[in-house]
């Protein structure tokens, strides 16, 4: 894994939830169909209202239309993160589109759980409110061994909570992944 991550931010606002990361008309996709499964990618952060995801009317969205991936790969947003239904398909669309980390104040547990368990992305957490400090578009570091994330267009850096004992699961690849790796599974 990287210990290093560049790349633009998304931001996004409180209690962005899992219906709004992959609307439920999105579902009837197979995610085990690598034909299929791109699709998640499209249609990833689409139910998210643009007064949340903090757009002006008309500026590009998080996945522009008819493409797969997006040109965002860090996603920072706010306080609860995740939440709703226990919708395992949020984080896998998420990183179909190309999200490598999500960066918030805290997150619903089964959304930080999902995306740990399939080793989908980095769900991270911030020391302070990053919302007020971090624009879409801003260019950002991610440094996973400092703990800490530098907005490169404005000059400022934050720290962030460590992965502690995830960390291990995200690296091998998921929870199943990591018990084979550690010899629970066969």
């Amino acid at each position: 894994m990287q210990q290093i991550i560049n790349g633009k931010a998304y931001v996004l606002g409180d209690n962005i939830d899992t219906d709004q990361i992959i609307p439920a008309e999105y579902l009837s996709y197979n995610p085990a169909d690598p034909k299929e499964r791109k699709y998640f990618g499209m249609y990833a952060n689409s139910g998210v209202p643009e007064a949340q995801a903090g757009l002006p009317h008309g500026q590009v969205k998080f996945v522009r239309t008819n493409e797969f991936r997006s040109d965002y790969n860090i996603i920072v947003g706010g306080k609860n993160f995740g939440c709703g239904s226990s919708r395992e398909h949020a984080p896998l669309a998420l990183a179909e589109a190309g999200v490598v980390a999500v960066i918030a104040e805290f997150y619903a547990r089964i959304f930080y759980r999902n995306s740990i368990n399939g080793g989908y992305l980095l769900p991270l957490e911030s020391t302070q409110r990053l919302l007020e400090h971090i624009e879409t578009g801003d260019e950002l570091t991610i440094d996973l061994k400092a703990g800490t994330v530098t907005n490169n267009t404005k000059t400022k850096s934050f720290t962030l909570n460590p992965l502690g004992e995830v960390l291990p699961i995200i690296e091998a690849g998921g929870v199943f992944e990591y018990a084979k790796e550690v010899g629970m599974l066969k």
